[in-house]
């Protein structure tokens, strides 16, 4: 489980989904701080090493990164996290385009 500092490959993020479930890592982005936490067994570890490292829970989103996977199959906007009535949000899937938006570009910030 880590907070992202530096890019990594997809390689790399390849490996890092062989710890856990193989084909796949979740992760969870601060959209406002551009951070990208992952490789984890549950978004909820990866939202709560974000929350102690001073994210606000509003900004924290939940992902799932297939390394194997090219376009709109690289990333699943799919987490229990994401489950928000407050935010107009009331599904496990990302709703907002903006939000999604966000995590794509720091996605690419971060995996090259």
């Amino acid at each position: 489980m880590q907070i992202l500092h530096t890019t990594i490959t997809r390689s790399e993020l390849a490996s890092l989904a062989g710890n856990t479930f193989g084909d796949m890592i979740k992760c969870v982005a601060d959209v406002k701080q551009g951070l990208l936490a992952l490789d984890a067994e549950l978004h909820a570890d990866l939202e709560r090493l974000l929350l102690d490292n001073g994210s606000n829970g509003e900004d924290l989103w939940g992902f799932n990164l297939s390394p194997e996977e090219v376009g709109g199959d690289f990333i699943e906007f799919d987490s229990l996290i994401n489950i928000r009535s407050w935010q107009n949000n009331p599904s496990r899937d990302i709703l907002d385009p903006n939000v999604r938006e966000a995590i794509k570009q720091i996605v690419k910030q971060f995996i090259i």
